[in-house]
């Protein structure tokens, strides 16, 4: 039986050293003219779609289609920039995981795709500059819906039409660092793994009732050991 393995981008395969905070905060500056948008506003585990609807609302305007879409090019573009500067705090691919996508995309019994709350030109952007965006051939992004619970679906569907065939909900994992992303999963009825490398703690994710919770997965064989039939 084949398993769809659905990672999280930011603290569960890399960190960006802040660049997309600075890049949305560029982007809301430029259209609104007030410096840093996003102070106060949370981030961890949601999409950008809600972030920046947080932070348009916070100002008294709503966020339209037309104004949605402004800002994410603006995002994007800077985003291409930020990532290019070093930042503050951590920038790096996380433990294990260039080991554990170079095995799993050998596998013929494990389908590689994303759920992010990025944009998809904005997990381009990320994923590209460490090279990692080469794994994955779809997913589902923060611009399919604000809510991040609806993603697993859209993740799912676009598997099916690059090849993966129909499995059972407990065979699509859900990697991801946050409360949020085990959620996600539990609202799809797939399996959610947390990995402590990004904001929350290993209580956390226990505790939102993530079914395999790892520090990190610097031990790749644990992690593959969750896609053996009897896991």
């Amino acid at each position: 039986m084949r398993k769809l393995v659905l990672f999280d981008i930011d603290g569960t395969l890399v960190l960006t050293g802040g660049a997309g905070l600075r890049a949305m905060n560029r982007a809301l500056e430029e259209v609104f003219g007030h410096a840093n948008g996003l102070d106060g506003i949370a981030l961890a585990g949601r999409t950008d779609w809600a972030i920046l609807s947080d932070a348009v609302r916070r100002i008294g305007r709503s966020l339209d289609g037309a104004l949605l879409a402004d800002l994410e090019h603006r995002y994007v573009t800077n985003l291409a920039d930020e990532i290019q500067h070093p930042g503050s705090g951590r920038k790096e691919v996380l433990p294990g995981i260039r080991e554990i996508l170079d095995e799993l995309e050998g596998r013929d019994d494990v389908f590689l795709g994303l759920v992010t709350g990025n944009f998809e030109a904005g997990a381009k952007v990320k994923l590209g500059y460490f090279d990692l965006w080469r794994y994955f051939t779809c997913g589902a992004f923060g611009g399919d819906a604000a809510d991040r619970n609806a993603l697993v679906p859209f993740a799912l569907e676009r598997a099916r039409a690059c090849g993966l065939p129909d499995i059972s909900d407990e065979d699509i994992l859900v990697v991801g660092d946050t409360p949020h992303d085990v959620t996600c999963a539990h609202a799809a009825g797939a399996v959610a793994v947390g990995v402590a490398t990004g904001s929350s703690p290993v209580e956390d994710l226990e505790a939102a009732g993530a079914q395999h919770v790892f520090k990190d997965l610097g031990d790749t064989a644990a992690f593959l050991r969750l896609l053996e039939p009897s896991a």
